[in-house]
């Protein structure tokens, strides 16, 4: 059987463990971010999404990763305060992880595979997006320089 976004497992940013399956019926936008990037400032209008949507069955995911120039060099409690402070993020935030390689997270190993985008299996930069429709199945993928707000009619039509 084809994996859905539900069999997968993540770290928080607190370090626990977050089972997918609990975002069941959800719509899930995924994005990898980095705290010192160009697109930084798309924290705050993630963050904006998120309020718009949270009602309606939709959350966003953050996985910051340092895999793009060095862009995300803090720890996970520095990354947490820097987007609560500066960005007033109040969606979760996950634990570092990798998104490109051997040491990718399997889940963006399936983000990759479900919607390859222009370099085909890999990931280009920062705040690559993928929003997983409440089948956990469907992936649609948005480019970095992609602004979130850009994103309301697709989010609209997943939920």
């Amino acid at each position: 059987m084809e994996p859905s976004l539900y069999d997968f497992t993540v770290t928080r940013n607190d370090g626990s463990e977050f089972s997918l399956a609990t975002l069941r019926d959800t719509s899930v936008l995924i994005v990898n971010t980095a705290s010192k990037c160009s697109f930084t400032g798309q924290y705050t209008g993630l963050e904006a999404l998120y309020q718009e949507y949270k009602d309606r069955g939709f959350t966003i995911l953050a996985f910051p990763c340092d895999q793009f120039a060095h862009q995300e060099p803090g720890s996970d409690a520095e990354i947490a305060e820097f987007c609560k402070l500066n960005h007033g993020v109040t969606f979760p935030l996950m634990s570092k992880i990798e998104v490109n390689g051997k040491g990718a997270h399997p889940l963006y190993v399936w983000l990759k595979k479900q919607a390859p985008g222009v370099l085909g299996g890999s990931i280009k930069w920062n705040f690559t997006k993928f929003l997983v429709g409440k089948d956990g199945k469907s992936v649609q993928r948005f480019a970095s320089k992609t602004e979130p707000e850009e994103l309301k009619t697709s989010i609209e039509g997943v939920l």
